[in-house]
């Protein structure tokens, strides 16, 4: 494979179609906006110049990498030679499923097509395409260039060479496949989110506020970082939908979103991306709360 096509200039398509391109692909950088695409391209060459400032790579590997990506807006053109399409649109399961049918419509038949669906049944994306055994999930973590992990998925009807070639190719990027069967939340989120959302319940009952409930994470636990301050830059929108596809899947009430969650959703205090979550991002503020009334 040395064509790659990526869809969604977001925070996960730009970081996918950076990786590639540093590992010396050919990347089509596909979005329907102009506006989110030029982000997504600025995106890139500014997480580049920090590479280039930490020693990481060179000015020539930053200008080699940037030349190797080309921005498009038509789906059609983006993909009609690539040998990988790799799907990071909104995670909405109508909107993907759309997308798979004109992929498989607009795509060589040889290609392999893949999503970076965090929750999404690969069984049902592949469902609507004519190559089934051609779908696979590859679902890297966020930031990209930086986590090694991808959780690679296969559908009921994922084919063995499918996966191989998949597994091998995320190696060659530098990263760690982790091969896993096709349920709701596949292992990443499926035990992450109900932390997140056990987090969020704590918060929403009042045990501690939202510092407090980090803070005991990232020192008990050795976390990074806390959940809510890690669901804030997940995006409080993405953890919701996440729930709800697990919710929806299982009929398990232990997976269903809380109902702080579920508010801030609708208020649009979404997280890093709204500048206000669990914590304040308005003024650039690390750890100053929105809601008083939790601490």
């Amino acid at each position: 494979m040395k064509k790659i096509a990526v869809i969604g200039a977001g925070t996960m398509g730009n970081g996918i179609a950076h990786v590639f391109a540093q590992n010396g692909y050919e990347v089509n950088l596909i979005d329907i906006a102009q506006e989110s695409l030029d982000k997504g391209l600025a995106t890139i060459a500014k997480n580049l110049d920090r590479m280039v400032n930490k020693d990481k790579i060179s000015a020539d590997d930053k200008a080699q990498t940037l030349d190797r990506i080309t921005g498009m807006t038509s789906l059609k053109d983006g993909i009609s030679d690539s040998d990988l399409i790799v799907e990071a649109a909104t995670e909405n399961t109508s909107l993907k499923l759309q997308i798979f049918k004109d992929l498989d419509a607009y795509s060589r038949p040889e290609a392999i097509l893949a999503t970076n669906t965090s929750s999404i049944s690969i069984t049902q994306i592949a469902a609507v395409t004519s190559r089934p055994e051609k779908v696979i999930g590859m679902h890297f973590m966020n930031p990209v260039p930086i986590m090694k992990l991808v959780e690679i998925i296969r559908g009921y009807s994922t084919s063995d060479e499918t996966t191989t070639a998949i597994m091998t190719l995320s190696e060659k990027l530098g990263k760690v496949p982790t091969e896993v069967n096709d349920y709701p939340g596949f292992v990443a989120n499926r035990i992450l989110m109900p932390m997140i959302n056990e987090a969020i319940e704590t918060l929403y009952n009042k045990v501690a506020g939202v510092n407090e409930i980090d803070t005991v994470m990232k020192l008990g636990m050795a976390h990074p970082m806390g959940p809510l301050q890690l669901a804030d830059f997940i995006g409080l929108d993405v953890c919701l939908s996440i729930l709800n596809v697990m919710y929806d899947g299982f009929k398990n009430p232990k997976y269903a979103p809380c109902p702080l969650l579920v508010n801030m959703v609708t208020a649009g205090k979404i997280g890093v991306k709204s500048g206000e979550g669990f914590y304040d991002y308005s003024q650039s503020r690390k750890a100053e709360t929105v809601s008083n009334q939790f601490r």
